[in-house]
């Protein structure tokens, strides 16, 4: 978490989230009201959220990683919407009767943790896919795979594997490997910055036999990846133009 995330958490009356993110920061929150739910009621928590906002009273709606990357400050403002609340960014006028103050706070997400644990993976352009198709067609999903490996890019891969979603990582992998190297560098980056973290880097080829679940980021290199030690990074082009020996 950023500093301001915390400043934010800990100076909120109500905090919302889903239960695994609420006990992770459970040493912030002692005293406040918690609104707390389960997976797949995300909807229920954030009108919850909203709605307690409207008293007056100050709600932090709590996601991991960023807020508006795969998590909940997207339905939070699509809720705000369909209800015909008046909102505004911080700074922009005190609040109305019957309107809200929404504060986006970045976090730090996957792609930024686990890429840092991994090394450099990023430094070149990359494209960010989620597997779950809860939400996306799975046809969609395919669809985007296929764009991303046929223009090279770095693959970041989101809610790659469940228990009930075992078959889709291995169709990412298929696709990637229609595109680059089975010996393309691929980071595997579990529970990043949390309790359980580990860290581990395999060929393309290899993928499928990677312990892989929902709290794992996978990191998928171009063809200019490379592994280096117990780094992985992209090169963005420096060797090519400046001599890097010397």
């Amino acid at each position: 978490m950023s500093m301001r995330c915390v400043d934010v958490i800990k100076g909120a009356d109500v905090i919302a989230g889903y239960t695994v993110y609420v006990d992770l920061i459970k040493g912030f929150i002692d005293g406040k009201e918690v609104i707390a739910t389960t997976m797949k009621k995300e909807v229920d928590r954030v009108k919850a959220a909203v709605e307690t906002a409207l008293t007056g009273k100050k709600v932090a709606l709590v996601s991991s990683g960023d807020p508006g990357i795969y998590a909940m400050a997207g339905l939070a403002l699509e809720i705000i919407k369909e209800k015909g609340v008046s909102a505004r960014r911080p700074g922009c006028g005190a609040p109305e009767e019957g309107s809200l103050t929404v504060e986006v706070v970045p976090g730090i997400p996957a792609l930024s943790s686990g890429g840092s644990l991994l090394g450099a993976p990023l430094t070149h352009d990359f494209a960010c896919v989620s597997l779950s198709d809860l939400l996306t067609p799975w046809e969609l999903i395919e669809k985007r795979l296929n764009a991303v490996a046929e223009a090279d890019f770095v693959m970041v891969i989101f809610n790659p594997k469940s228990k009930k979603r075992n078959w889709q990582l291995n169709k990412a992998q298929e696709i990637a490997l229609k595109h680059r190297s089975g010996d393309t560098p691929v980071g595997i980056v579990k529970s990043a910055m949390r309790d359980a973290q580990d860290v581990t880097i395999v060929p393309l080829k290899d993928l499928h036999e990677a312990d892989v679940d929902m709290l794992t980021t996978v990191f998928i290199g171009n063809s200019a990846s490379e592994g280096y030690l117990d780094f992985m990074f992209t090169p963005r082009g420096y060797g090519k133009k400046y001599d890097l020996k010397s």
